[in-house]
């Protein structure tokens, strides 16, 4: 039986996936050029939440219960290291737009 861990991540990762898209969309949308290595590493940043949803997601469904551990670990650490990443977008927005 899954634990409350996964779904959290699940939900979380999957709404600050939106914020990426989000991000993505609006520095396109404004053409900013100088601003190609915050759409790059959001991209990438992207990739990492859409990782960590499939993982805890699987772990959630999955009825073997090492199984549910191992994948809900890798979720963690993949939404571990995409918080880091969104922190490091924020500061590059903040940086180039001051």
């Amino acid at each position: 039986m899954a634990n409350n861990t996964s779904s959290h991540i699940l939900n979380t990762s999957a709404n600050l996936l939106g914020f990426c898209l989000f991000v993505i969309t609006s520095l396109h949308i404004a053409d900013y050029s100088e601003t190609h290595l915050i759409d790059e590493l959001t991209s990438a940043i992207a990739l990492l939440l859409t990782i960590s949803c499939i993982c805890s997601f699987i772990s959630i469904r999955t009825k073997d219960s090492r199984r549910e551990k191992y994948l809900e670990s890798i979720a963690d650490y993949f939404f571990m290291g995409s918080l880091i990443g969104i922190f490091i977008i924020i500061l590059l927005i903040t940086i180039n737009f001051i």
